[in-house]
Protein backbone atom coordinates (compact mmCIF):
# COMPACT_ATOMS: atom_id res chain seq x y z
CA UNK A 1 0.00 0.00 0.00
CA UNK A 2 1.56 3.25 -1.45
CA UNK A 3 2.36 6.14 1.81
CA UNK A 4 1.25 9.33 1.30
CA UNK A 5 4.26 11.76 1.07
CA UNK A 6 4.14 14.57 3.99
CA UNK A 7 3.80 17.60 3.83
CA UNK A 8 6.05 20.24 3.58
CA UNK A 9 6.54 22.05 6.82
CA UNK A 10 5.50 25.84 6.99
CA UNK A 11 8.36 27.26 7.95
CA UNK A 12 10.18 25.59 4.51
CA UNK A 13 7.27 26.84 2.26
CA UNK A 14 7.64 30.46 3.40
CA UNK A 15 11.07 29.89 2.86
CA UNK A 16 10.78 29.11 -0.05
CA UNK A 17 7.90 31.68 -1.12
CA UNK A 18 10.04 34.78 0.45
CA UNK A 19 13.07 33.45 -2.20
CA UNK A 20 11.52 33.28 -4.69
CA UNK A 21 9.41 36.97 -4.07
CA UNK A 22 12.92 38.09 -3.42
CA UNK A 23 14.45 36.44 -6.96
CA UNK A 24 11.39 38.00 -8.91
CA UNK A 25 12.34 41.70 -7.40
CA UNK A 26 15.70 41.81 -8.28
CA UNK A 27 14.91 40.71 -11.91
CA UNK A 28 12.20 43.10 -11.72
CA UNK A 29 14.75 45.62 -10.53
CA UNK A 30 17.66 44.73 -13.06
CA UNK A 31 14.98 44.59 -16.44
CA UNK A 32 13.33 47.85 -15.19
CA UNK A 33 14.41 49.18 -18.45
CA UNK A 34 12.38 46.47 -20.88
CA UNK A 35 10.22 45.71 -18.57
CA UNK A 36 8.67 49.24 -17.63
CA UNK A 37 7.83 49.95 -21.48
CA UNK A 38 6.86 46.48 -22.14
CA UNK A 39 3.87 46.64 -19.48
CA UNK A 40 3.01 50.68 -20.28
CA UNK A 41 2.70 49.19 -23.87
CA UNK A 42 1.02 46.11 -22.66
CA UNK A 43 -1.58 48.18 -21.11
CA UNK A 44 -2.30 50.30 -24.62
CA UNK A 45 -2.88 47.70 -26.44
CA UNK A 46 -5.78 46.18 -24.29
CA UNK A 47 -6.89 49.77 -24.39
CA UNK A 48 -6.32 50.46 -28.28
CA UNK A 49 -7.58 46.58 -29.09
CA UNK A 50 -10.95 47.25 -29.90
CA UNK A 51 -9.75 50.02 -32.35
CA UNK A 52 -7.81 48.14 -34.07
CA UNK A 53 -10.24 45.06 -34.06
CA UNK A 54 -12.77 47.61 -35.48
CA UNK A 55 -10.52 48.92 -38.40
CA UNK A 56 -10.04 44.78 -39.30
CA UNK A 57 -13.44 43.38 -39.29
CA UNK A 58 -15.29 46.99 -40.41
CA UNK A 59 -13.15 48.41 -42.66
CA UNK A 60 -10.85 45.67 -44.10
CA UNK A 61 -7.72 47.08 -42.98
CA UNK A 62 -4.73 44.76 -43.20
CA UNK A 63 -3.81 44.55 -39.60
CA UNK A 64 -0.29 45.89 -39.01
CA UNK A 65 -2.39 49.08 -40.59
CA UNK A 66 -5.14 48.82 -38.49
CA UNK A 67 -2.81 48.77 -35.58
CA UNK A 68 -0.72 51.33 -36.73
CA UNK A 69 -3.47 53.76 -37.33
CA UNK A 70 -4.59 52.63 -33.69
CA UNK A 71 -1.58 54.23 -31.91
CA UNK A 72 -1.73 57.12 -34.46
CA UNK A 73 -4.75 57.94 -32.91
CA UNK A 74 -3.52 57.13 -29.23
CA UNK A 75 -0.38 59.58 -30.72
CA UNK A 76 -3.29 62.53 -31.54
CA UNK A 77 -5.21 62.15 -28.30
CA UNK A 78 -2.28 62.44 -26.29
CA UNK A 79 -1.35 65.70 -28.23
CA UNK A 80 -4.21 67.30 -27.94
CA UNK A 81 -4.07 67.41 -24.26
CA UNK A 82 -0.35 68.40 -24.46
CA UNK A 83 -1.55 71.22 -27.12
CA UNK A 84 -4.28 72.61 -24.48
CA UNK A 85 -1.61 72.56 -21.89
CA UNK A 86 0.72 73.99 -23.96
CA UNK A 87 -1.60 76.90 -25.54
CA UNK A 88 -2.21 78.10 -21.52
CA UNK A 89 1.30 78.11 -20.89
CA UNK A 90 1.59 80.41 -24.11
CA UNK A 91 -0.88 82.45 -22.77
CA UNK A 92 1.03 82.68 -19.44
CA UNK A 93 4.08 83.81 -20.88
CA UNK A 94 2.27 86.45 -23.29
CA UNK A 95 1.11 87.84 -20.21
CA UNK A 96 4.67 87.87 -18.43
CA UNK A 97 4.63 91.85 -17.39
CA UNK A 98 1.97 91.70 -15.79
CA UNK A 99 2.62 88.44 -14.10
CA UNK A 100 6.34 89.93 -13.37
CA UNK A 101 5.17 93.33 -11.43
CA UNK A 102 2.69 90.33 -9.81
CA UNK A 103 4.76 88.16 -8.85
CA UNK A 104 7.02 91.62 -7.37
CA UNK A 105 4.00 92.37 -5.08
CA UNK A 106 3.58 88.81 -3.85
CA UNK A 107 6.82 88.47 -2.86
CA UNK A 108 6.85 91.92 -0.90
CA UNK A 109 3.91 90.86 0.74
CA UNK A 110 5.32 87.36 1.40
CA UNK A 111 8.65 89.27 2.75
CA UNK A 112 6.32 91.12 5.10
CA UNK A 113 4.04 88.44 6.25
CA UNK A 114 7.37 86.45 7.42
CA UNK A 115 8.74 89.06 8.68
CA UNK A 116 5.78 89.93 10.92
CA UNK A 117 5.21 85.79 12.07
CA UNK A 118 8.77 84.54 12.15
CA UNK A 119 10.84 87.81 13.02
CA UNK A 120 13.30 87.60 10.39
CA UNK A 121 14.44 90.81 8.71
CA UNK A 122 13.72 91.40 5.05
CA UNK A 123 17.67 92.06 4.55
CA UNK A 124 17.91 88.71 5.82
CA UNK A 125 15.84 87.12 3.45
CA UNK A 126 16.99 88.54 0.63
CA UNK A 127 20.87 87.52 1.81
CA UNK A 128 19.39 83.88 2.19
CA UNK A 129 17.60 84.24 -1.14
CA UNK A 130 20.19 85.37 -2.63
CA UNK A 131 22.63 82.80 -1.56
CA UNK A 132 20.88 80.02 -2.80
CA UNK A 133 20.40 81.36 -6.12
CA UNK A 134 24.13 81.76 -6.75
CA UNK A 135 24.26 78.48 -5.65
CA UNK A 136 22.03 77.75 -8.26
CA UNK A 137 24.01 79.81 -11.07
CA UNK A 138 27.37 77.44 -9.96
CA UNK A 139 25.74 74.69 -10.65
CA UNK A 140 24.04 75.48 -14.13
CA UNK A 141 25.44 73.33 -16.69
CA UNK A 142 25.60 70.13 -14.99
CA UNK A 143 21.17 70.87 -14.71
CA UNK A 144 20.85 71.72 -18.18
CA UNK A 145 23.24 68.84 -18.86
CA UNK A 146 21.39 66.00 -16.51
CA UNK A 147 17.92 67.92 -17.83
CA UNK A 148 18.89 66.92 -21.44
CA UNK A 149 19.50 63.59 -20.48
CA UNK A 150 16.34 62.83 -18.68
CA UNK A 151 14.31 64.54 -21.34
CA UNK A 152 16.52 62.25 -24.08
CA UNK A 153 15.69 59.15 -21.78
CA UNK A 154 12.33 60.13 -21.43
CA UNK A 155 11.47 60.52 -25.47
CA UNK A 156 12.95 57.07 -26.10
CA UNK A 157 11.24 55.20 -23.23
CA UNK A 158 8.34 57.39 -24.69
CA UNK A 159 8.95 55.25 -28.15
CA UNK A 160 9.91 52.12 -26.86
CA UNK A 161 6.06 52.15 -25.28
CA UNK A 162 4.90 53.05 -28.73
CA UNK A 163 6.70 49.87 -30.29
CA UNK A 164 5.55 47.33 -28.04
CA UNK A 165 2.02 48.32 -28.15
CA UNK A 166 2.59 47.98 -31.95
CA UNK A 167 4.27 44.66 -31.86
CA UNK A 168 1.67 43.25 -28.95
CA UNK A 169 -1.31 44.55 -30.71
CA UNK A 170 0.17 43.01 -33.91
CA UNK A 171 0.81 39.24 -32.65
CA UNK A 172 -1.62 39.34 -30.22
CA UNK A 173 -3.07 36.17 -31.16
CA UNK A 174 0.25 34.40 -30.90
CA UNK A 175 0.67 35.44 -27.62
CA UNK A 176 -2.59 34.46 -26.32
CA UNK A 177 -2.57 30.82 -28.03
CA UNK A 178 1.09 30.58 -26.56
CA UNK A 179 -0.06 31.77 -22.65
CA UNK A 180 -2.94 29.01 -23.52
CA UNK A 181 -0.90 26.38 -24.87
CA UNK A 182 1.80 26.78 -21.68
CA UNK A 183 -0.74 24.84 -19.39
CA UNK A 184 -2.10 21.28 -20.22
CA UNK A 185 -5.73 21.06 -21.48
CA UNK A 186 -7.81 20.79 -18.55
CA UNK A 187 -6.76 24.34 -17.26
CA UNK A 188 -7.68 25.67 -20.78
CA UNK A 189 -10.78 27.00 -20.29
CA UNK A 190 -9.80 28.78 -16.43
CA UNK A 191 -6.76 30.33 -18.56
CA UNK A 192 -9.06 32.07 -21.44
CA UNK A 193 -11.40 33.21 -18.77
CA UNK A 194 -8.61 34.82 -16.93
CA UNK A 195 -7.29 36.36 -20.28
CA UNK A 196 -10.60 37.65 -20.92
CA UNK A 197 -10.99 39.19 -17.56
CA UNK A 198 -7.64 40.64 -17.74
CA UNK A 199 -8.28 42.62 -20.88
CA UNK A 200 -11.91 43.37 -19.99
CA UNK A 201 -11.02 44.85 -16.50
CA UNK A 202 -7.61 47.03 -17.51
CA UNK A 203 -9.76 47.97 -20.37
CA UNK A 204 -12.48 49.60 -17.91
CA UNK A 205 -9.79 50.55 -15.83
CA UNK A 206 -8.34 52.86 -17.96
CA UNK A 207 -11.25 53.92 -19.56
CA UNK A 208 -12.44 54.67 -15.80
CA UNK A 209 -9.61 56.63 -15.36
CA UNK A 210 -9.99 59.18 -18.22
CA UNK A 211 -13.41 59.65 -17.54
CA UNK A 212 -12.14 60.40 -13.73
CA UNK A 213 -10.02 62.79 -15.08
CA UNK A 214 -12.32 64.19 -17.67
CA UNK A 215 -14.75 64.66 -14.57
CA UNK A 216 -12.13 66.24 -12.25
CA UNK A 217 -11.01 69.00 -15.22
CA UNK A 218 -14.64 70.12 -14.96
CA UNK A 219 -14.98 70.54 -11.78
CA UNK A 220 -11.70 72.00 -10.79
CA UNK A 221 -12.19 74.14 -13.95
CA UNK A 222 -16.01 75.47 -12.85
CA UNK A 223 -14.42 75.93 -9.23
CA UNK A 224 -11.40 77.96 -10.53
CA UNK A 225 -13.49 80.09 -12.70
CA UNK A 226 -16.36 80.87 -10.26
CA UNK A 227 -13.36 81.75 -7.35
CA UNK A 228 -12.05 84.48 -10.10
CA UNK A 229 -8.10 82.49 -10.63
CA UNK A 230 -6.09 83.60 -13.23
CA UNK A 231 -5.90 80.39 -16.05
CA UNK A 232 -8.28 78.06 -14.62
CA UNK A 233 -7.94 76.09 -17.41
CA UNK A 234 -4.50 75.45 -16.91
CA UNK A 235 -5.02 75.02 -13.32
CA UNK A 236 -7.88 72.32 -14.00
CA UNK A 237 -5.71 70.38 -16.37
CA UNK A 238 -2.96 70.15 -13.91
CA UNK A 239 -5.31 68.84 -10.98
CA UNK A 240 -6.63 66.25 -13.64
CA UNK A 241 -3.40 65.20 -15.19
CA UNK A 242 -1.27 65.00 -11.42
CA UNK A 243 -4.56 63.34 -9.91
CA UNK A 244 -3.90 59.83 -12.18
CA UNK A 245 -1.22 59.59 -9.52
CA UNK A 246 -3.02 57.48 -6.85
CA UNK A 247 -2.86 59.27 -3.47
CA UNK A 248 -0.18 61.30 -3.76
CA UNK A 249 -0.17 63.18 -7.05
CA UNK A 250 -3.19 65.26 -4.85
CA UNK A 251 -0.08 66.84 -2.85
CA UNK A 252 2.32 67.90 -6.07
CA UNK A 253 -1.51 69.30 -8.27
CA UNK A 254 -2.14 71.36 -4.80
CA UNK A 255 1.55 72.60 -4.82
CA UNK A 256 1.73 73.31 -8.51
CA UNK A 257 -2.32 75.35 -8.62
CA UNK A 258 -1.78 77.18 -5.35
CA UNK A 259 1.87 78.07 -6.68
CA UNK A 260 0.66 79.41 -9.94
CA UNK A 261 -2.33 81.18 -8.15
CA UNK A 262 0.00 83.06 -5.77
CA UNK A 263 2.35 84.18 -8.48
CA UNK A 264 -0.42 85.60 -10.53
CA UNK A 265 -2.94 86.64 -8.23
CA UNK A 266 -1.80 87.33 -4.47
CA UNK A 267 -2.67 85.23 -1.25
CA UNK A 268 -6.39 84.99 -0.94
CA UNK A 269 -7.12 83.90 -4.46
CA UNK A 270 -4.02 81.11 -3.51
CA UNK A 271 -5.81 79.92 -0.40
CA UNK A 272 -8.85 80.02 -1.87
CA UNK A 273 -7.79 77.60 -4.78
CA UNK A 274 -5.77 74.90 -2.36
CA UNK A 275 -9.23 75.16 -0.21
CA UNK A 276 -11.34 74.13 -3.70
CA UNK A 277 -8.63 71.56 -4.77
CA UNK A 278 -8.82 69.74 -1.20
CA UNK A 279 -12.33 70.17 -1.89
CA UNK A 280 -12.37 68.57 -5.35
CA UNK A 281 -10.09 65.55 -3.66
CA UNK A 282 -12.30 65.20 -1.61
CA UNK A 283 -15.18 64.45 -3.47
CA UNK A 284 -13.11 62.62 -6.10
CA UNK A 285 -11.84 59.95 -3.78
CA UNK A 286 -15.24 59.50 -1.46
CA UNK A 287 -17.47 59.80 -4.88
CA UNK A 288 -15.90 59.60 -8.13
CA UNK A 289 -13.00 57.05 -7.58
CA UNK A 290 -15.08 54.70 -5.53
CA UNK A 291 -17.78 54.84 -8.20
CA UNK A 292 -15.39 54.67 -11.80
CA UNK A 293 -12.43 53.34 -11.01
CA UNK A 294 -13.01 51.32 -8.11
CA UNK A 295 -15.63 48.63 -8.66
CA UNK A 296 -13.46 47.97 -11.67
CA UNK A 297 -10.51 46.56 -10.05
CA UNK A 298 -11.88 45.96 -6.62
CA UNK A 299 -8.61 46.00 -4.53
CA UNK A 300 -9.04 47.37 -0.92
CA UNK A 301 -7.61 50.79 0.35
CA UNK A 302 -4.63 48.96 2.09
CA UNK A 303 -3.32 46.67 0.08
CA UNK A 304 -3.54 50.06 -3.04
CA UNK A 305 -1.53 52.43 -0.71
CA UNK A 306 1.12 49.63 -0.16
CA UNK A 307 1.55 48.71 -3.60
CA UNK A 308 1.85 51.89 -5.08
CA UNK A 309 4.47 52.54 -2.31
CA UNK A 310 6.27 49.50 -3.17
CA UNK A 311 5.64 50.43 -6.73
CA UNK A 312 7.59 54.16 -6.37
CA UNK A 313 10.72 52.36 -4.14
CA UNK A 314 10.87 49.84 -7.36
CA UNK A 315 10.20 51.60 -10.49
CA UNK A 316 9.79 55.22 -9.13
CA UNK A 317 6.83 57.02 -10.58
CA UNK A 318 5.82 54.84 -13.65
CA UNK A 319 6.41 52.28 -10.69
CA UNK A 320 3.58 54.15 -9.00
CA UNK A 321 0.93 54.01 -12.61
CA UNK A 322 1.40 50.68 -12.56
CA UNK A 323 1.20 49.38 -9.28
CA UNK A 324 -3.15 49.02 -9.48
CA UNK A 325 -3.20 47.34 -12.80
CA UNK A 326 -0.59 45.03 -11.77
CA UNK A 327 -2.44 44.22 -8.95
CA UNK A 328 -5.84 43.93 -10.37
CA UNK A 329 -4.11 41.46 -12.77
CA UNK A 330 -2.79 39.51 -9.60
CA UNK A 331 -5.96 39.60 -8.11
CA UNK A 332 -7.96 38.00 -10.97
CA UNK A 333 -5.60 34.87 -11.10
CA UNK A 334 -5.68 34.31 -7.65
CA UNK A 335 -9.40 34.86 -7.71
CA UNK A 336 -9.41 31.43 -10.36
CA UNK A 337 -6.64 29.73 -9.00
CA UNK A 338 -7.84 27.41 -6.45
CA UNK A 339 -5.23 27.00 -4.08
CA UNK A 340 -4.49 31.27 -4.74
CA UNK A 341 -7.83 32.17 -3.85
CA UNK A 342 -6.91 33.08 0.28
CA UNK A 343 -4.45 35.94 -1.62
CA UNK A 344 -7.33 37.01 -4.11
CA UNK A 345 -9.63 37.40 -0.85
CA UNK A 346 -6.75 39.52 1.06
CA UNK A 347 -6.25 41.57 -2.15
CA UNK A 348 -10.07 42.10 -2.55
CA UNK A 349 -12.23 44.96 -0.87
CA UNK A 350 -14.30 42.05 0.90
CA UNK A 351 -17.57 42.72 -1.31
CA UNK A 352 -17.18 39.58 -3.23
CA UNK A 353 -17.65 37.43 -0.43
CA UNK A 354 -20.89 39.74 1.30
CA UNK A 355 -22.35 39.15 -2.43
CA UNK A 356 -21.72 35.18 -1.66
CA UNK A 357 -23.13 35.46 1.39
CA UNK A 358 -25.99 37.40 0.49
CA UNK A 359 -26.47 35.15 -2.38
CA UNK A 360 -26.72 31.84 -0.33
CA UNK A 361 -29.24 33.48 2.39
CA UNK A 362 -31.69 33.67 -0.21
CA UNK A 363 -32.56 30.37 -0.79
CA UNK A 364 -32.89 29.63 2.89
CA UNK A 365 -35.19 32.69 3.08
CA UNK A 366 -37.26 31.59 0.26
CA UNK A 367 -37.72 27.37 2.03
CA UNK A 368 -38.55 29.39 4.82
CA UNK A 369 -42.11 30.98 3.58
Amino acid sequence: MPTKTPAHPFYERLSLVLIGLLSLGYIIIQGKEVLDPLIFGFLFAILLFPIAAFLEKKLRLPRAIACLFSIILLIAFIGGILYMVGSQISNLASDWPQLKSQVSQSLEDLKGWIQSAFHITAKKQMSYLHSTTQKIMESGTDVIGSTFGAVSSLMLFYTFILIFTFFILLYRRILINFIVWVFTDSYETIVRDIVENIQSILRQYILGLLLEMFVVACLACTAFWMIGANYPVLLGIIVALFNLIPYLGIFTALFLSTLITFATGGINPAALVAASVLGIHIVDSNFLLPTIVGSKVKLNALITFLGIILGEMIWGLSGMFLSIPIMAIFKIIFDRVESLKPWGYLLGSGLEEKKSTMKKMEPAEADKT
